[in-house]
């Protein structure tokens, strides 16, 4: 049967491209032309910051001594975990070499980027994990230098978790700039930082804007958007469990997309009874959000069947996918588009937003059809090489100038030539594809 939607949403998550680059763009022109001093008269203009940019050790010691020692332990305990998975991922990858023909030795290597540069967000939230999830891969990976940057309060500065946080995980340094022009210092290699080779971290849209328009001169690990989750749940499932989670991540942004997806509309009722008391309890600001995001862009769509639920699923391909229901091994066998997977009830999506271990930078807006999220993998160039005997090269030369010819590349088949003439002067070589 077809989709029944018994919750529709009005909004889809996009935002106004053309103004947002217009403005990011003329930000970041002026910074690479005017460089520190541009980027410091940035920081005071749009986070009335005048302080230090560059964190001294005596700065990061102090903010290490405002966190308090439970919260520290938790830190530590996140880290270990997300590095242990990070050391997992890097382990995956192996460098190898395979004779393709007798003489011709071909191979792969894997090689971390040299310069990265973390954008942790601290703007209405302070994104502890996001420096977890970023600095501690790239240090997994090998980087040679790892420059964290993140938004600062009036006052205040940083927050001095991230501050902890960025510095336990292996940050080279930590600058004190958030936003475009956070973002234009570690691309353009400002405060004496090398320039990135690749910039990660999620961000608002001026920060994903930054990073769009940055893309080809810098590698970046996604373009983002609004941060989006999506619930599979049958007649097992507990409705306030589901309906807690979708509240959960709806707190994220009044743009973030929340999806309900069962095959039992009593559970479907029970879970629309709930919201909306649940989202009522938060504190101001988690409940704008919340309330914004559950009236503009959530949905709650009743299936016949569980095949039907994962093909749905499918073509949302959420950055976060839960799974409430019976037979998990099915669904993870059969489930093909998500950022990151979370089985059960007995897991859940803010588990992996800040302490299980997986990566939480996770392609969004319908990107996990064609990509994952932030890993090793992404700080890691798989590179290739070739090595040939002369007798080796002597078929591949031969090919080579024969297609190349076909193409009407001639330069390209005269490389082939000069080789055959030079190993084999005795030998007569057909080098013409009509041949």
């Amino acid at each position: 049967m077809a989709l029944q939607y018994l919750k529709k949403a009005p909004k889809t998550a996009t935002s106004d491209s053309g103004e947002t680059r217009e403005i990011v763009q003329k930000i970041l022109s002026e910074i690479e032309e005017g460089r520190e001093e541009a980027a410091r008269k940035y920081a005071i203009q749009l986070d009335k910051y005048d302080g230090n940019i560059v964190l001294t050790s005596d700065e990061i010691a102090e903010a290490k001594s405002k966190v308090s020692q439970k919260l520290q332990d938790d830190i530590r305990f996140a880290h270990d975990n997300v590095r242990r998975f990070a050391e997992a991922q890097r382990d995956s990858m192996q460098d190898f070499s395979l004779d393709l023909v007798p003489g011709l030795t071909t191979g792969q290597r894997t090689i971390p980027c040299r310069s990265v540069g973390c954008y942790v967000p601290g703007g209405r939230y302070s994104h502890v994990a996001s420096a977890i999830m970023t600095v501690t891969t790239a240090k997994v990976a090998g980087c040679q230098y790892i420059t964290a940057c993140s938004p600062t309060r009036p006052g205040v500065g940083i927050n001095p978790a991230i501050i902890y946080t960025a510095d336990l995980c292996g940050a080279d340094r930590i600058l004190a700039l958030g936003g475009v022009q956070g973002i234009a210092s570690m691309a353009f290699g400002l405060f004496d930082c090398p320039p990135a080779d690749i910039l990660v971290g999620p961000g608002n849209q001026f920060v994903a804007e930054a990073k769009r328009i940055l893309f080809g001169r810098v590698g970046i690990d996604m373009f983002a958007g609004p941060t989006d989750s999506l619930i599979l749940a049958d007649a097992s499932a507990d409705p306030m469990v589901v309906a807690a989670d979708l509240v959960g991540q709806a707190e994220h942004g009044y743009n973030s997309p929340v999806w309900l997806v069962t095959d039992d509309e009593k559970l479907a009722q029970d879970v629309l009874k709930l919201v909306p008391a649940l989202i009522a309890d938060l504190p101001e600001t988690n409940r704008l959000n919340a309330e914004a995001a559950w009236r503009d862009y959530a949905e709650v769509i009743l299936c016949s069947s569980r095949e039907e639920m994962a093909a749905t699923s499918d073509n949302y391909a959420p950055e976060h996918l839960t799974v409430q229901a019976a037979d998990l091994d099915w669904w993870l066998n059969r489930l093909q588009c998500y950022g990151s997977l979370f089985l059960g009830e007995e897991t859940t999506v803010a588990f992996g937003d800040k302490a299980s271990g997986p990566n939480h930078v996770l392609p969004t807006s319908g990107a996990a059809r064609y990509t994952g999220g932030l890993s090793v993998h992404k700080y890691m160039k798989v590179v290739t090489w070739q090595r040939a005997t002369r007798e080796g090269a002597r078929p591949i030369a031969e090919a080579t100038a024969r297609i190349s010819r076909l193409e009407g590349m001639e330069g390209h088949a005269r490389t082939a030539d000069i080789r055959l003439k030079k190993y084999f002067p005795d030998t007569q070589f057909e080098l013409n594809a009509s041949a």
